[in-house]
């Protein structure tokens, strides 16, 4: 017997209302609350934090090393590219232009604008495996970009998470927003976030950070349940339906299974630990003790999580299309 699981968190409409970007770039707020948020999150503080862990951030990107004879072609066509990328590597180049995928493949297909950055139309997380698809024409390149933007794009995920999901499917549905205290990261927002960002303003910390919340939706496929050095771990098939920053990462660990390997959302990451919340909201939640266990049988090695399969029809000839590629661990 099949069984589903939602896991929500939702605004009250009042709540949306009570915390609306102000016509002046900053959040309002009402006479009742103004002495109880107006130092909840420090601008200075912020924005030391976020210099530092950029600047982390960019000295793991230079770590990213992939030439034209590393690729691995899964299908090529006179329009697109459908490439396998391995983990550790960038998509696009970072700010110091370090080695990518965009500029591998285009050096070694080269493309009709002359240009690598006219070839991407999505892109994986640095430590994520899986399927890329590029664009080698003017054509493919516009076709493409319809068809994400429509949404017209099916695209599939295998992860390792940490601990046995009890449910066999489920939707996780929670809103995310940017991390105030660990940026630039992101994670579940709730009323009591939004309230801490209240009466800053885009001078203060920027236009991201102050972004309305958005909804998120993930549906998870139980594939198997498995033990990793005799921790239990569960593999699952993984959608995001709303395709939002790093929604994947955020969701697992905020429902208390957080993705194998995942240094910055896993346990003692980078970012906030249960995707901000207090704790994850699964009844089968993992352990701290369970993943701890895992992040140290798993040391170095990659996060767990790779693109497996895309499906769309080619944005030239209209031909329905479907690659699947096989997860790394």
């Amino acid at each position: 017997m099949r069984l589903t699981f939602i896991a929500s968190i939702l605004f009250a409409s009042t709540s949306v209302n009570a915390f609306a970007p102000s016509l002046s770039g900053g959040r309002q707020v009402s006479p009742s609350l103004q002495s109880t948020v107006e130092a909840a999150v420090s601008p200075a503080e912020f924005n030391s934090k976020l210099e530092a862990q950029l600047a982390k951030l960019a000295a793991k990107d230079a770590n990213s090393k992939i030439s034209a004879s590393d690729l691995k072609i899964v299908h090529e066509d006179e329009h697109i590219v459908v490439v396998d990328k391995p983990a550790g590597v960038l998509c696009v180049p970072s700010k110091n232009n370090d080695s990518s995928l965009s500029q591998a493949v285009f050096d070694k297909f080269g493309s009709e604008s002359g240009r690598a950055d006219k070839m991407v139309v999505h892109r994986l997380g640095m430590d994520t495996s899986g399927l890329v698809v590029f664009a080698r024409t003017d054509a493919a390149l516009r076709g493409m970009n319809t068809l994400f933007r429509t949404r017209d794009v099916t695209r599939t995920y295998e992860a390792l998470v940490c601990g046995t999901i009890e449910e066999n499917e489920g939707v996780i549905n929670m809103p995310l927003m940017r991390d105030y205290e660990f940026p630039p990261y992101m994670r579940v927002s709730t009323e009591e976030n939004q309230r801490a960002l209240t009466g800053l303003s885009v001078e203060d910390v920027g236009k991201k950070i102050l972004e309305r919340p958005k909804e998120s939706l993930t549906k998870f496929v139980v594939v198997g349940r498995e033990e990793m050095e005799g921790n239990a771990v569960t593999r699952v098939s993984l959608t995001s339906i709303s395709g939002r920053t790093h929604q994947l990462n955020v969701h697992c660990a905020a429902y208390g299974h957080p993705i194998v390997g995942d240094k910055v959302y896993g346990i003692n990451g980078e970012a906030a630990p249960n995707g901000g919340l207090k704790e994850g909201t699964s009844a089968s939640k993992a352990s701290v003790e369970l993943q701890e266990s895992i992040a140290a049988a798993v040391g170095d090695k990659s996060m767990c999580v790779h693109a497996k399969t895309i499906s769309f029809e080619h944005p030239v000839t209209g031909e329905k299309l479907s690659f699947e590629s096989s997860a790394p661990f």
